[in-house]
């Protein structure tokens, strides 16, 4: 449905996006991660069409965005970062005018404005003017022009920007519903959105893709993956634990200490032996799956430090 070919965007001498190659199938929703100015949002921009690359191709749906951009666009839906919209029309208006501007006579517009302002919980906001809403409501009404056309592939720069707990549940089970046979491509930098919602992570840093693969094979990446973490009385001994065999190293931040596993080690079982040997009952007992912020950093900042050391 999305094929990206040998994408370049340059800004003057600077490369924003640098020889980038995707195909994204339906059913999939792509988290698009990496550090600001990594590029996500440029590479957005030429998704959609509001910005033309250097060089390279894409493809929507089978159209070409740069030849066929009206074909290829109306197969998009895009929340843009910032979610920009008409200030001094209500809710209601601004999405009847999108409604319009898709092309659904009266009759359908009413009928899909009423859907999406049920399906994104704008119904206590309908006839205030967007210049009064909060910074929650008015990503919430950007969301809702989106999805107004139920388009094939939905582009989402920071979905969840500005939403309380409660709302940004609501917008991952709102994209998780609409993915089941579109593309969905979400551009955050919330690591835990990765987790929540994506079937697949792809990280770039300084315009160049560095990860393409399963969030589970990310976290898989991080030095805590099945790593152990017990909480113990104060004055416990925890020489024994250095014995455990498969074992990388040990954390201690007070109470807490975590057992780092050599790679491809389970560390649990033997924990769990060596805890009922030594009659050692913890307070606490978890395994970790891993940590993105960790691989995240573990895979970006050599990139960002050889730009910087090359300038």
């Amino acid at each position: 449905m999305i094929s990206i070919r040998n994408l370049q965007r340059k800004f003057g001498h600077f490369v924003a996006v640098d020889d980038l190659s995707l195909e994204v199938q339906p059913g999939e929703v792509l988290g698009f991660l990496g550090p600001n100015g990594a590029g996500k949002s440029t590479t957005m921009k030429m998704i959609t069409g509001f910005l033309a690359p250097t060089q390279g191709e894409i493809e929507i749906c089978g159209h070409n965005i740069a030849t066929q951009a009206q074909a290829a666009q109306s197969k998009i839906g895009y929340l843009p970062e910032g979610a920009p919209s008409y200030g001094d029309m209500t809710v209601y208006d601004f999405l009847m005018f999108i409604a319009e501007v898709r092309g659904f006579n009266k009759a359908e517009r009413k009928a899909r404005v009423a859907e999406v302002i049920e399906k994104v919980s704008l119904k206590t906001v309908v006839s205030q003017q967007i210049e009064t809403l909060s910074k929650g409501y008015k990503r919430r009404v950007g969301l809702a022009q989106a999805i107004i056309h139920d388009p094939q592939v939905l582009i989402l720069d920071e979905p969840t920007d500005g939403l309380d707990p409660n709302q940004k549940a609501q917008v991952r089970n709102l994209i998780q519903n609409l993915s089941k046979e579109k593309i969905v491509i979400v551009s955050t930098h919330i690591l835990e959105e990765v987790t929540a919602v994506c079937t697949r992570a792809v990280i770039i840093a300084r315009g160049k893709l560095l990860f393409d693969d399963k969030p589970e094979k990310l976290l898989a990446q991080s030095k805590y993956h099945n790593a152990v973490s017990l909480t113990l009385e104060e004055g416990t001994d925890t020489t024994s634990f250095e014995s455990i065999d498969g074992l990388a190293a040990i954390e201690q931040n007070g109470s807490t200490i975590t057992l780092l596993p050599e790679s491809g080690e389970f560390l649990y079982p033997k924990v769990s032996k060596l805890l009922t040997e030594q009659n050692i009952e913890p307070i606490n007992l978890s395994v970790e799956s891993g940590r993105l912020d960790e691989v995240f950093r573990t895979i970006t900042l050599p990139t960002e430090q050889a730009a910087e050391a090359a300038q």
